[in-house]
């Protein structure tokens, strides 16, 4: 197993802002500004102090804030004559970020500039340095994506050192007025634990099509998760188009055009794409056009989906395609840029005897390595050269699945590639823990709760959001118990977080639609446990409860 046209943004329910309309039963203000407005000149009418139902409790969001300070007071609900000042004005970083707030809570004004921040308004600002980054760049650090809400006297601020924590920030106001119609009065200060947090989608075995993507990524940036990997490449598929390559390209696949469409939501969602074409092994849409290179046993046999390492014509191949498809994922200028090499389920070297049954290859590790060289040391060479190849394209954040990684004295993999934890089950996989010793981080894909494999093959079954959200942690890296090291070792510098990921290995078992209802309570469980390791405040039925209101309508 392997691993194993833009649509609008919905609109904010109707008839939750209207009911927050009602409750707010603010004074009969007439707005100069029209919905969505830029001008920050025009200068609007005397707003009285809105009134409105207090609002009680706990913000009630997914993931849930890290630290709220009550206060007294009624909170803040969106109100008639509500709107959105941004000090910095119409060209800062958090312009798109006030825009897209503004928009969910049902078309709200946006103003900017030295505009006085009135009752019933959201005032969106950076604090500290944060404007000096470019805009919609994604940032690696937690206190990076922090923000703080404060709902005061009627009206609502809200900060942070990025905008990506603005994002987040918004992210909260949009699901607490879904939830509870507002927030209460007092203080967030909100970050998360985890780092990355994404999900990863098997695009290469059932072609999803644009409009499906874009929905997930609109679901994921809600839950503050910030990561999406698309594993494109299979022995099923090739699923974006190729201009070097165009014989291996599926006849139902992505267009560049379409790839540039994902990418550039996902950047304004601060979302990072985390591209991944497979090999030496899960290959077969590829070789099925260039048989010539499909790795042969002794018997004469051919491994379907295999390349052969050994063949001097391999590797030319492969990077084509690497370099071909590094310039289409761009990143924009100083951001991480993620680059997925595979390297899982080598049939090479999940024989009983690799060197005896694949005799060429084991050749081929002596030439390289010496006589001792091994069919092991080959592979890891292999994923080295091939993570040069996106490295002089600017990729800068590269991972594996932890199956391509290897204990060697003569190739070692290069120590700055992440180590993507999916499996423990297969004879002879490494414990997590070694490589955590080795100082190589490690992140969380644990198939025993965060693999969805459509029709349940190989004795996988579908995860759901209640084992998540009640039995794993990141620091749960393989099977059920945490991994056995010292704590200094499990911390976001090393653990920085996970993805769930979404396999089509029997990919007629479920439509688009059942994908889309599927993962979605499993996702949100996910949110929570790696912005909050912790035990959740919510029961599993009060979290499934929330989550159904902050949800929306289906996408």
């Amino acid at each position: 197993m392997s691993n194993p046209i833009r649509q609008p943004r919905a609109a904010f329910p109707a008839t939750v802002l209207v009911g927050a309309l009602l409750l707010a039963g603010c004074s009969q203000t007439v707005e100069t500004e029209p919905p969505g407005s830029t001008s920050a000149k025009v200068k609007p009418s005397s707003q009285a102090t809105p009134s409105w139902a207090p609002v009680t409790g706990t913000p009630q969001v997914i993931p849930a804030v890290r630290d709220f300070r009550r206060a007294e007071g009624r909170g803040w609900r969106p109100s008639k004559g509500a709107r959105v000042v941004v000090p910095a004005g119409p060209k800062s970083n958090v312009a798109d970020e006030a825009q897209l707030m503004a928009h969910d809570l049902g078309g709200l004004p946006v103003v900017y500039g030295g505009e006085t921040v009135q009752p019933g308004d959201i005032e969106v600002k950076l604090s500290g340095k944060g404007g000096s980054t470019a805009n919609n760049v994604p940032v690696e650090g937690s206190a990076d994506q922090a923000y703080t809400l404060t709902a005061s006297g009627t009206r609502l601020t809200l900060t942070a050192p990025t905008d990506t924590g603005i994002f987040y920030g918004t992210r909260t106001v949009k699901q607490a007025v879904r939830a509870a119609g507002g927030l209460p009065e007092g203080t967030i200060e909100d970050r998360p634990d985890r780092p990355q947090r994404g999900m990863s989608l098997d695009n290469a075995r059932k072609p999803f099509t644009q409009g499906w993507i874009e929905d997930r990524l609109r679901e994921i940036a809600d839950l503050k998760l910030n990561q999406f990997q698309l594993h494109f490449s299979d022995d099923q598929g090739f699923r974006i188009q190729s201009d070097t390559h165009p014989e291996v390209v599926s006849a139902d696949h992505l267009t560049k055009a379409q790839v540039r469409q994902i990418i550039q939501l996902a950047q304004s969602l601060h979302i990072s794409v985390v591209p991944e074409l497979d090999s030496p092994g899960h290959l077969g849409a590829v070789l099925a056009h260039h048989q010539d290179l499909l790795l042969h046993r002794a018997s004469g046999s051919v491994v379907p989906g295999a390349i052969d390492i050994s063949n001097p014509k391999a590797a030319p191949l492969v990077d084509s395609l690497l370099k071909e498809m590094s310039e289409l994922f761009t990143n924009p200028k100083g951001a991480p840029a993620y680059w997925h090499l595979g390297g899982d389920e080598y049939q090479a070297l999940m024989s009983s005897s690799p060197s005896t049954t694949y005799p060429q290859l084991s050749r081929a590790a002596r030439q390289k390595y010496g006589p001792n060289g091994t069919i092991e040391d080959l592979a890891t060479g292999w994923l080295n050269d091939r993570q040069k190849t996106v490295e002089a394209k600017g990729k800068n954040r590269i991972e594996a699945w932890n199956d391509g990684f290897f204990s060697s004295p003569r190739a070692s993999a290069a120590k700055n590639r992440m180590v993507d934890y999916w499996t423990g089950k297969e004879i002879g996989k490494r414990d997590p823990a070694e490589f955590l010793r080795e100082g190589r981080n490690v992140l969380n894909f644990n198939d025993e709760f965060l693999y969805y494999v459509l029709g349940e093959p190989n004795q996988f079954t579908y995860p759901t959001g209640q084992r998540i959200y009640e039995s794993w942690t990141p620091q749960v890296l393989r099977h059920t118990q945490p991994v056995a090291v010292p704590a200094s070792m499990t911390g976001p510098d090393r653990i920085p977080g996970a993805r769930f990921a979404i396999w089509a290995d029997r990919s007629q078992a479920q439509t688009q639609a059942q994908v889309a209802a599927g993962i979605r309570l499993p996702l949100a469980a996910l949110a929570q446990k790696t912005w909050d390791s912790g035990k959740p405040a919510l029961s599993w039925t009060d979290f499934t409860a929330l989550a159904n209101r902050v949800a929306g309508p289906p996408r």
